[in-house]
């Protein structure tokens, strides 16, 4: 009999009422408000009366580098919060919104998989209550004072080869990558080059997700520079008269979102930023609000340790001032037989039949690149545990390999069958981390505030990545040099660079080591807060591919979604 569909699944899911699951939380109704049936929000009053009750267990979800196909990384968070309930515990887990471009994409839905996912899964991959909408209106209301700005006058005295802020839509549409905008009559606008990024990756989300509530998104959204003039001056959307109106417009999508798992365990889901370019981290709201409904807290980071982990540590905990008890870092076969570098996987193609044959000496091939990432986690001085994403088609001798790698690193580790099993198939898991969550925490950020940013930059590059060092262009010194000298320097930087190596080059499997990393450019999020020098070429609209996921959604006979994955 064949395994359902994950679409399969999410409808055969015995859905709580959202009352219900609120109401196991702790969550008084006057801070929720429905939409629909089965998604409420939650009102940011909650951070504030909540604060007396209970703190639980701070869990990360990581990963070791991962394939073009992931690794199963929330779907082990979904799983793990579900096994926390088969051990007498209550867990909330909060994970990032999807955005559509990819749903629509290549990956056909992002809601978890197989009896370890976020339900209804139509909702949350399609719009759910309308957070990613507002974050695209709020930025493009910015990119159209901008231009109006240049149209009526130009009273900054903005450059307008030096504008940076560019227009955002949630979608993989390569052609809008770069654009020309003012054709026409002279009531047209100005004629200038520009072009579009995907929604996840617009500094709105960036800034929605670090927030820690609406006084504090107004302010970060002031200080949002679009471009400069000739003199090298900064201009932002408070200069502009903007920040007011798109605070407006985010009023109700900085209230995180409630929703549950085929088990019935809370979910918060909230904002989706990029994970190559921002955080790639859930919002500070839904940890402040999640961290007092429950045992445990479980929060999820974009790609490998090297990126989402990094960043949560020394951005996110940076700003909500709350410290991980725990971190989880997913493995699987397929991932540590990639970095043996004997196999070439492409997304949306079959793997490699040699890949998929019982072969423990090419796990340990690729172990380089999971004792790095448990060093990544240690060195923050957060317990590990490695979580081993189990695949039907893994051989038990395979997984032997990872726990014996693991445990000589000295970090907890567990098979996990979430995807087959359910909450059940992660009990192992579930004991293994409320082990780690209980020994004595001592974490620690990497680099001071004050720190310069080259300084927090080398840092990263040859603590976290294993580089000799970092050169940069003549570009990125001289942007390095406006940043400080217009105040930034106190900022965290958020490293732009591959996801599919622990270094710049996505060529280099396992934890390279002799090689120097290169910054050619740097850009500050200011209203975000972080700067973020670009290492390599980092695509901020994807495109889609030849047979896009969207060739499969469809509508059926009853009116029924079909082709979600």
């Amino acid at each position: 009999m064949a395994f359902p569909s994950d679409l399969e699944i999410a409808r055969g899911a015995k859905l709580k009422p959202i009352d219900d699951i609120a109401a196991d939380m702790g969550l008084p109704p006057h801070l929720l408000e429905p939409y629909g049936r089965d998604v409420m929000k939650v009102g940011l009053g909650a951070i504030e009366e909540l604060r007396d009750a209970p703190r639980a267990k701070y869990v990360l979800v990581s990963a070791i580098t991962p394939t073009p196909l992931g690794e199963g990384k929330t779907t082990t968070t979904v799983g793990l919060g579900q096994g926390f309930s088969h051990v007498g515990k209550r867990a909330t887990i909060a994970v990032r919104q999807p955005s559509m471009g990819p749903t629509l994409g290549i990956k056909g839905g992002a809601a978890g998989g197989g009896y370890s996912q976020v339900v209804p899964m139509e909702l949350l991959n399609l719009h759910l209550t309308g957070d990613m909408h507002a974050v695209t209106a709020a930025h493009n209301l910015l990119a159209a004072m901008v231009d109006n700005h240049l149209h009526q006058g130009n009273a900054l005295g903005l450059d307008p080869g030096e504008i940076t802020w560019r227009r955002v839509i949630d979608m993989n549409d390569r052609a809008l990558r770069n654009v020309v905008v003012g054709l026409g009559a002279k009531a047209d606008g100005v004629t200038r080059q520009t072009g579009f990024d995907i929604t996840a990756a617009s500094e709105v989300m960036a800034a929605l997700a670090l927030t820690t509530g609406l006084a504090d998104l107004r302010a970060r959204l002031g200080r949002i520079v679009v471009g400069y003039t000739a003199d090298g001056e900064p201009v932002t959307a408070e200069q502009l008269d903007t920040a007011g109106a798109m605070t407006v417009l985010l009023r109700e999508a900085i209230k995180p979102n409630l929703m549950q798992t085929v088990e019935n365990t809370p979910v918060l889901v909230h904002c989706g930023p990029f994970g190559n370019i921002a955080t790639g981290n859930s919002s500070v709201v839904a940890d402040l609000i999640g961290l007092r409904t429950g045992d445990y807290l479980i929060t999820e980071a974009g790609f490998g340790a090297d990126m989402g982990a990094e960043r949560f540590f020394n951005i996110k905990c940076r700003v909500s001032g709350e410290a991980p008890d725990a971190a989880v870092l997913v493995a699987t076969v397929r991932a540590l037989k990639a970095h043996s570098g004997k196999f070439r996987i492409v997304a949306g193609k079959p793997l490699p039949e040699d890949l998929l044959k019982e072969n423990p000496d090419d796990v340990h091939a690729g172990a380089a690149n999971l004792r790095k990432q448990i060093e990544n986690i240690r060195m923050h001085g957060v317990s590990p545990v490695v979580a081993i994403n189990a695949f039907p088609g893994d051989f038990a001798s395979e997984h032997a390999v990872i726990r014996e790698i693991a445990e000589e690193m000295g970090a907890k580790v567990a098979v996990s069958t979430h995807f087959s099993d359910g909450g059940a198939g992660a009990v192992e898991l579930a004991e293994a981390v409320a082990a780690a969550a209980d020994e004595p925490s001592e974490f620690q950020l990497l680099y001071p505030s004050a720190a310069p940013l080259r300084e927090k930059i080398e840092t990263i590059a040859t603590r976290v990545y294993g580089a000799d060092g970092v050169s940069y262009s003549p570009a990125a010194r001289r942007q390095l040099d406006r940043f400080e000298r217009n105040g930034y320097g106190e900022l965290p930087v958020c490293m732009a660079k591959t996801h599919l190596s622990i270094s710049s080059d996505p060529k280099l499997l396992g934890a390279p080591t002799g090689w120097t990393l290169p910054v050619r450019e740097v850009r500050a999020s200011v209203g975000a807060g972080f700067v973020y020098p670009i290492c390599g070429d980092m695509r901020t609209m994807p495109g889609l591919g030849a047979a896009p996921a969207a060739t499969r959604i469809d509508l059926d006979a009853d009116g029924e979604i079909v082709g979600l994955s």
